[in-house]
């Protein structure tokens, strides 16, 4: 009989990957982990291949108990994680015995918490993720008595002495910062375009994985060409300007045309930024050139590699299976 997760405190969890790369062309959002960071990094904890099944914790508690023995990592907004009442630190693997109750509860500062376990789960798959899509209806948000099966079991872990094995977290600052850089329609907004910049913009409730909206106090940023605008592919962390008193920014669910004038467009480390912001939180835009977005995406990933490694060499010094492969 497979290992199994049994779910018990719900929350609001799905089952999640990265999403569906190059599937826009047909039509399907990304998807997946809206802090797409902190997902990579719970799975390289667990030996994991990086976009391999794993739970998104949204703002509410998660309680589950195994049936065997496993491996987790806990990472993203900052959380109380314990295993039957014991603390138990996040961004670094930690073993969970059979039968006990392991619990992330108290999110906090960010939105968002992610759970993974060495072996990752058994999924339905749709265009190669299992992330869940709300307008196909695909994918389904945990409920309690939810048993997750494992792909495959875990050895028996006793005191393993690796378990500091951690990863630097993700800074969760009082006043978030989101970086982008020049968007297709920059120009059209004269100088108005320096209004997304240098004042606080609040999120607003009606915010979600589609989209977020903002609102900020003062004249937003203007088109100032007067030629219609038409639909068109837009990417993920496009910042478009309607006609009202908000800006809209994409995130990982947005469909893939639109018809605003899109004036900015989030960096990767940015739309991890708005993956953990809290509605009624504000941020600040920061101006990135192309160049600097992408030195601070490859040092990120070159991060991660160098935890791969970490990971891998004590895995393989403690005979600990690697799962380095996804369906």
């Amino acid at each position: 009989m497979a290992d199994t997760l049994t779910v018990t405190t719900p929350g609001l969890t799905t089952v999640q990957d990265l999403g569906r790369l190059g599937r826009s062309r047909h039509g399907l959002p990304p998807g997946g982990a809206l802090d797409q960071h902190s997902a990579r990094v719970a799975n390289v904890l667990c030996g994991n291949d990086e976009h391999a099944p794993l739970l998104e914790i949204t703002a509410l508690d998660l309680a589950c108990t195994p049936s065997a023995d496993i491996l987790i990592a806990v990472t993203g907004a900052p959380a109380d994680l314990t295993v039957d009442g014991t603390a138990r630190p996040r961004w670094e693997p930690v073993p969970v015995r059979a039968g006990e109750t392991l619990r992330v509860t108290g999110i906090h500062v960010g939105l968002r918490a992610y759970l993974a376990v060495l072996g990752s789960f058994d999924a339905e798959y749709l265009q190669g993720s299992c992330a869940p899509d709300t307008v196909l209806g695909f994918g389904r948000t945990l409920r309690a008595g939810d048993v997750l099966t494992l792909r495959t079991a875990c050895p028996p872990l006793g005191h393993l002495p690796f378990f500091r094995l951690s990863a630097p977290a993700a800074r969760f600052p009082a006043e978030w910062t989101v970086d982008v850089t020049d968007g297709p329609d920059r120009a059209e907004f004269g100088d108005t375009h320096a209004r997304l910049f240098g004042r606080r913009f609040t999120v607003t409730p009606q915010s979600n994985h589609i989209g977020l909206r903002l609102r900020t106090d003062g004249p937003l940023p203007r088109r100032t060409a007067t030629g219609e605008v038409l639909s068109r592919g837009v990417p993920v962390g496009a910042v478009e300007v309607p006609a009202g008193d908000e800006l809209l920014v994409l995130h990982r669910g947005r469909g893939v045309t639109a018809g605003y004038p899109v004036l900015a467009v989030a960096t990767t480390t940015g739309l991890d930024v708005l993956g953990q912001v809290r509605p009624g939180q504000s941020v600040r835009f920061r101006h990135r050139t192309l160049p600097e977005a992408v030195v601070e995406h490859r040092a990120r990933r070159a991060a991660v590699e160098a935890l791969r490694t970490r990971v891998r060499t004590a895995f393989h010094a403690l005979s600990l299976p690697l799962h380095q492969e996804t369906p």
